[in-house]
């Protein structure tokens, strides 16, 4: 817990040169071979592993376990927080740790359906808030951080994670392989590709955007290869997530604060 960290003798740093980590998950389908609980549970254990990585320096808020996953709502064991209720509630949380004097604050994200708001609670932040603009408040979405794995390179045989694909099967295996059923695990009807919509993991970005419900795009509510995971390509993404991670928050800490210039 984050409070009674500040209490331990091994916090070796002022509240202001403190880095606070606060990870943001997800409760919500994950297909029909996973647990609701996949993008807390991985996100949860990547901060977890940071702060161990790094002692002295990182403050550990508990995970927020639910996200913005309205899209999610057609498959069963979704609970979700409506996109703009999810940007004042990050915007409210962040708030309170700048009141308590906290500057380096990073948001460390589980949940692709997340980031949007979240980028939007920091530009309200930015507008309202003269503390916000005086810290340094980070969106970090771990499969963003951690570059060239996340992005098709071997071992992994599908081009990016997804939506309980061949990455995130593959990184709940070798983290909990209860919370998973393989027998399961099938790669779902998808649309028809246009050459510009993704769809996920099937083509390249190329800056066009189209929401739709997941129920839309997906016949089962996964994405990508979930049937080509093992927990051994999940060992490797979660040592090279971690690394990335724990590199990001060392340079993060040493940031300079903002000031009007």
């Amino acid at each position: 817990m984050l409070f009674a960290h500040l209490n331990y003798p091994s916090i070796r740093t002022s509240v202001e040169d403190a880095v606070v980590v606060l990870p943001l998950g997800a409760t919500e389908q994950h297909g029909p071979h996973m647990a609701v609980s996949t993008d807390t549970d991985i996100v949860t254990h990547l901060a977890g592993a940071a702060e161990a990585l790094l002692p002295g320096r990182v403050l550990l808020c508990p995970t927020l376990p639910f996200g913005s996953s309205h899209h999610h709502l057609s498959f069963g064991g979704t609970i979700s927080i409506k996109p703009a209720l999810y940007t004042q509630v990050i915007v409210d949380m962040v708030e309170s740790l700048l009141q308590n004097g906290f500057r380096r604050i990073v948001l460390l994200n589980g949940h692709g359906g997340n980031i949007t708001p979240v980028k939007q609670a920091l530009a309200v932040l930015s507008s309202n808030f003269e503390q916000a603009n005086a810290a340094n408040i980070a969106l970090v979405t771990y499969w963003e951080l951690g570059g060239e794995p996340f992005a098709g390179e071997a071992p992994m045989e599908s081009p990016a994670l997804s939506h309980a694909c061949e990455y995130e099967t593959s990184m709940m295996l070798h983290l909990f392989p209860e919370k998973v059923w393989m027998e399961k695990a099938e790669r779902a009807k998808r649309p028809v590709s246009n050459g510009y919509i993704p769809w996920e993991d099937d083509e390249p970005s190329r800056g066009v955007t189209l929401f739709k419900q997941t129920a839309f795009i997906s016949s089962n509510g996964s994405s990508g290869e979930p049937q080509k995971a093992t927990a051994e390509k999940g060992a490797h993404l979660i040592s090279k997530a971690t690394e990335a991670l724990v590199v990001f928050l060392e340079a993060f800490a040493e940031w300079a604060l903002g000031r009007r210039l």
